[in-house]
């Protein structure tokens, strides 16, 4: 099960936090700070999967963003890796190449494709024409 997924920059700032296990704000505050740190001072040479207390951390680079999933022992990590790449691309298709700008800016429309693509900690689909489908129907309405 996915425990949670953060996009964070390069300076350690959370531009997008997500949780399917509750967690007390305070508690979140603490392992958002550990998990960002753990991740930034890797290298790029080493692995994108790691340990961290009671799970495990996964995690990809895109220019000056990480995209971290914490997962538990059940999970498998590279279907992890994968579904982080598949959300880049998602990203990518409907912002026309996705910046830290769209996602701060379109927050509720980065949810919206998260909650399409994974469900109470589960992946749930990852075709990105279904996982868009809703969005633009909503984009659709706007216009009208």
């Amino acid at each position: 099960m996915i425990k949670f997924i953060l996009i964070v920059n390069k300076q350690g700032q959370t531009r997008l936090s997500k949780y399917y296990e509750h967690m007390e704000l305070h508690k979140r505050t603490l392992l958002e700070m550990e998990v960002i740190k753990s991740c930034l001072s890797r290298l790029k040479e080493q692995c994108s999967f790691l340990e961290y207390k009671d799970f495990k951390l996964v995690y990809r680079q895109y220019a000056a963003l990480f995209i971290v999933a914490g997962i538990d022992d059940a999970e498998n990590e590279m279907a992890v890796y994968e579904l982080i790449h598949n959300f880049v691309e998602v990203l990518d298709k409907y912002f026309s190449r996705v910046s830290e700008l769209d996602i701060m800016f379109n927050l509720d429309k980065v949810h919206i494709i998260l909650d399409e693509m994974v469900l109470n900690g589960s992946p749930v689909e990852t075709n990105k024409t279904r996982i868009l489908a809703p969005l633009l129907v909503l984009d659709r309405m706007v216009e009208s």
